[in-house]
């Protein structure tokens, strides 16, 4: 697996301030710093314009209004577009990263009252082209996260322990396997292919819900594939046909390879011919949104 190094963004939003990466900073009393008390989201950007940006800024209001921060999401919105001015993306690939913490106040469990919401916002380059000629491999651990993964928190411990298993191993990604069931990724979604027939796990609280995960069952229907939103167990790895991720950056990247307890449960060459179908269908979609 090849990691490609990341480094910071010249340019950032915080608090009503744009700043150089080096000269932003928050106060240690920051409920986000101290108690990872906050809602992200992360906007693919396809040739400057953000795609699917009703859906993700839904979700974060959704978020938010879950954890009780009071924050108005549309007030964004306008800075979106600046951030990729201002960072000379605006007719780049790109991603944007987008974070509300509770804000500053003393240390409680509670939620402290009268606290003004941090708000932190940059814009970076990504490749999104070519990601239909990747392959994964990937390696099943037990889901051991919260019970609301439904909730896009900044509070990642458990999902940065399985991905960076996954990093140890030399693979793309960690799926998570809850009672027996398979549930997602550390930072993707995941579908099955069994019999012409894609499996994705239910929406609900042990999975998030992806914005492309949405996009792709939308295409699913477009192409008549039969689609059943039913978890698949990990033991039926063994006689699924093909395995798919799907996210922000990965946008539908196919799985070679699912390794469970260190044993190859699924392997094959290349992606199978549904999941070449969706890739194909997903270029035309972005492709049809960006000339809207």
């Amino acid at each position: 697996m090849v990691v490609t190094k990341k480094s910071f963004p010249d340019l950032v939003y915080l608090n009503g301030e744009w700043l150089s990466h080096d000269s932003a900073y928050v106060s240690v009393f920051d409920r986000g710093y101290m108690l990872g008390d906050g809602i992200y989201e992360v906007i693919p950007v396809y040739k400057g314009k953000p795609f699917a940006l009703e859906g993700h800024m839904t979700r974060f209001q959704n978020g938010l209004n879950a954890v009780a921060i009071d924050f108005n999401v549309g007030d964004l919105q306008p800075l979106l577009l600046e951030c990729l001015r201002r960072s000379s993306l605006d007719s780049s690939d790109a991603a944007i990263y987008v974070q509300v913490t509770r804000g500053v106040a003393p240390r409680t469990h509670f939620f402290p009252e009268g606290v003004r919401p941090s708000i932190l916002l940059y814009a970076y380059p990504i490749t999104l082209k070519g990601f239909e000629s990747k392959l994964a491999g990937v390696i099943v651990s037990e889901d051991i996260r919260w019970h609301r993964c439904d909730i896009k928190s900044i509070s990642l411990m458990a999902n940065v322990q399985a991905n960076n298993e996954a990093h140890r191993q030399g693979v793309l990604e960690n799926l998570l396997s809850r009672d027996g069931y398979i549930t997602e990724g550390s930072h993707t979604s995941v579908f099955f292919v069994k019999d012409n027939t894609v499996y994705t796990h239910p929406e609900g609280h042990h999975i998030l819900p992806g914005i492309t995960r949405k996009v792709v069952i939308g295409l699913c229907e477009k192409l008549g594939f039969a689609f059943k939103e039913e978890a698949v167990r990990t033991d039926e790895m063994k006689y699924v046909d093909e395995v798919f991720l799907t996210g922000t950056t990965v946008q539908i990247t196919a799985v070679t390879s699912v390794r469970v307890d260190g044993n190859e449960v699924f392997k094959t060459e290349d992606g199978g011919p549904l999941t070449k179908r969706l890739q194909r269908a997903f270029i035309d979609y972005v492709a049809a949104e960006i000339d809207r």
